[in-house]
């Protein structure tokens, strides 16, 4: 008998593709629940927070920046960074809140 044909049919005729696909599939939903669910939440958490920030929060950019928020713009904070230095930077740019200390 030909290969071609033992190997799509099977000894159960015809579902042995599903049975090979099976396992594909299986990977698929644990890698999604693992790894591409949390980081969709955690995306929106940091969405989230981005769009409550108000005036005088104090924050912390992706470059490693901590100010407090002296202005509030569409896309972007101005920022106090020290006694008399004043920075713009992207709403994108902020990575969360600076933690209060203990």
């Amino acid at each position: 008998m030909n290969i071609y044909v033992l190997f799509f049919q099977g000894e159960t005729g015809g579902s042995s593709i599903i049975w090979s696909l099976l396992p594909f599939v299986f990977i698929f939903g644990i890698f999604y629940f693992l790894v591409i669910l949390p980081q969709k939440r955690q995306q929106q958490q940091l969405k989230d927070l981005v769009a409550e920030l108000k005036i005088n929060d104090e924050v912390v950019t992706n470059g490693g920046i901590i100010g407090k928020i002296k202005e509030v713009r569409e896309t972007s904070f101005i920022i106090q960074s020290a006694e008399k230095s004043f920075i713009e930077v992207g709403k994108s740019a902020v990575v969360g809140k600076k933690a209060e200390p203990k």
